[in-house]
C-alpha cells in the first residue's frame, strides 16, 4: 500500500465524518426548539411520500443491453432509478416555480 492508497482512505474517512457530523450537529442543536425538529421532520416525511409516489408510477423495464456486464441492472433497480429521477425532477420544477415566484413578489413590492 503506497501513500496514494493511504490518502485515498484518508479522504474517505474525512468525507464520511463531514457527512455524519453534518446531519448530527444539526439535530442535537435542533433539540433546544422541538418545532424546529417537527419542521425538520414534516420535510423528510414530504420528500418520502414523494418518492414513493414517484416510484410507483415509473416502470422496471430493463433494455437488454443493460442486463449483462457490466450494467447487471434488475427490474427492481430500474424502478428505484426511475423513482429517483422522477422525484429529482419534480424538486427541480418545484425550485425553479419557487425562484420566479419569488423574484416576482421582490419585484412587484
Amino acid at each position: 500500500m503506497d501513500s496514494f492508497d493511504i490518502m485515498l482512505y484518508v479522504s474517505y474517512a474525512l468525507v464520511g465524518l463531514g457527512a455524519l457530523v453534518s446531519i448530527a450537529l444539526p439535530l442535537i442543536k435542533s433539540l433546544d426548539n422541538p418545532k424546529a425538529l417537527l419542521k425538520t421532520g414534516l420535510g423528510i416525511v414530504v420528500i418520502l411520500v414523494l418518492f414513493f409516489i414517484s416510484y410507483s408510477i415509473s416502470t422496471n423495464e430493463v433494455l437488454p443491453k443493460f442486463e449483462g456486464e457490466p450494467f447487471n441492472l434488475t427490474p427492481g433497480l430500474s424502478q428505484m432509478v426511475g423513482g429517483l429521477l422522477i422525484t429529482t425532477y419534480i424538486l427541480t420544477i418545484v425550485t425553479v416555480v419557487g425562484i420566479v415566484v419569488t423574484e416576482f413578489n421582490k419585484a412587484i413590492k
